[in-house]
């Protein structure tokens, strides 16, 4: 089923994209266009951020992806309030949450020393805050590169195996802060990199080819949905107080 959080797909296209356009692979070929032709300048406009914030989150976004989509940069509370996000059986944050779980990512990412002992966990808040309606992942590899770099060291993306990748994330988003990306992620460690660009580029799965995709859980007023949302905040009170 294709993902339609705004509901118009038949007449306006994949998530109201610049082209109109529903097919998705045509969609996920000019947003490969529109992320390596911004990539540059992404980093370019982080490298002159003393720290990362939830703001450069969304700037980046809109930096990689203006180009196809109108809504580029606006997160899930302002472009989607009113429904629940999920892929497979991972349940993304609630819209009034993911500025929270977001911030909480960069603030253990803004520190050098919590972010070379926790690579995976950052990742893991980033992931969870899922703030975009598309283009997650690129947006947040981006900012991973950058506090990595600044922590001095990288990610061998490269060397990587996308699912064992994506089953770890999967793993620390329904067991979060227990270390499960963390123990993934560090064997991958290498010391930091000039480039950034070419370095996220060489990460499998970029290109946003085929994977499993984003569903439309339910509606935020329904009472079932709400119900998994307040079981899923018993697991990340602890961790980020209730984000």
């Amino acid at each position: 089923m294709t993902f339609d959080p705004f509901g118009d797909f038949e007449t306006r296209g994949y998530l109201r994209n610049s082209a109109g356009e529903k097919d998705t692979a045509i969609v996920r070929r000019l947003e490969h266009t529109s992320f390596t032709t911004g990539i540059d300048d992404a980093f370019a406009r982080l490298a002159k951020k003393k720290q990362l914030t939830y703001a450069d989150v969304l700037d980046t976004h809109k930096i990689l992806f203006e180009a196809v989509y109108p809504w580029a940069g606006h997160d899930r509370a302002t472009t989607s309030p009113d429904i629940a996000v999920s892929r497979g059986a991972v349940l993304f944050a609630h819209p009034k949450s993911i500025q929270n779980a977001i911030e909480h990512g960069l603030k253990l990412g803004n520190d050098p020393k919590a972010m070379r002992g926790r690579p995976g966990e950052v990742m893991g808040y980033l992931a969870y805050g899922h703030p975009f309606l598309d283009g997650n992942g690129r947006t947040i590899m981006v900012i991973h590169a950058v506090l990595a770099q600044r922590a001095a060291f990288s990610i061998d993306w490269a060397a990587t195996d996308k699912n064992a990748y994506l089953d770890a994330l999967t793993r620390e988003l329904d067991d979060p802060g227990k270390g499960i990306l963390d123990a993934y992620l560090k064997p991958y460690m290498r010391p930091a990199v000039d480039n950034l660009s070419d370095h996220v580029a060489a990460a499998k799965g970029l290109d946003g080819g085929a994977g499993q995709a984003d569903t439309v859980y339910g509606r935020n007023d329904d009472p079932a949905v709400q119900a998994q949302y307040m079981q899923q905040q018993f697991k990340w009170d602890d961790q980020c107080g209730g984000c």
